[in-house]
């Protein structure tokens, strides 16, 4: 059964930093672009960052250039996403979700309709 599973949530004071995981189970994530999504209570769900399966495409929300850094862990079955210089307004619960893409692939996109595979979400809270 293909999983998605991230980690790496919590509460930050603002300014501070987070790495969120997305570990893949039951796939290669070789095959597939991943994307970092977002979403706060009362809002649509964004995209923040995503990555191509390549691990050469990178593509950021304006709202978080600069501050955060998606990348892909040397066993290939993780992906990461490095958020400093958190803000109140990043407050949301994160997931991520996989797109199956040509192998080595450019391809990538922050938006949620080409992704089939979705985890279950951790909670970021910013707040002093």
């Amino acid at each position: 059964q293909p999983q998605l599973v991230e980690s790496g949530g919590g509460l930050v004071q603002p300014g501070g930093s987070l790495r969120l995981s997305c570990a893949a189970s039951g796939f290669t994530l070789g095959y597939y672009a991943i994307g970092w999504f977002r979403q706060a209570p009362g809002k649509e769900r964004e995209g923040v960052s995503c990555i191509s399966s390549s691990g050469g495409s990178t593509n950021y929300a304006d709202s978080v250039k600069g501050r955060f850094t998606i990348s892909r862990g040397h066993a290939k079955n993780t992906v990461y996403l490095q958020m400093n210089s958190l803000k109140p307004e990043d407050t949301a619960v994160y997931y991520c979700a996989a797109s199956r893409t040509a192998h080595y692939s450019s391809w990538l996109s922050l938006l949620s309709d080409p992704y089939t595979h979705w985890g279950q979400g951790t909670q970021v809270t910013v707040s002093s």
